[in-house]
């Protein structure tokens, strides 16, 4: 799982990457700069949700427990 998470962030991290060299990059031949950057952004909330999916289910299986902060008493 802990192999999951890190690959999901470099996912998400790449995407915001590559979302950032297509807005200074100047306008190339083919897709406009503007589709290719809020598909590499679409790409990151994908990412995103899907960690966000994986890290509940592995929870609600019993792979991951939570340890909390303990409060009070």
């Amino acid at each position: 799982m802990k192999y999951w998470v890190i690959l999901a962030f470099v996912a998400i991290f790449g995407s915001l990457a590559t979302a950032l060299v297509f807005m200074l990059k100047k306008n190339t031949n083919g897709k406009s700069r503007e589709q290719k950057m809020s598909f590499a952004l679409a790409l990151r909330v994908g990412f995103s949700i899907l960690l966000f999916i994986s890290i509940l289910l592995a929870w609600k299986l019993g792979y991951i427990q939570p340890t909390g902060i303990h409060s009070g008493q």
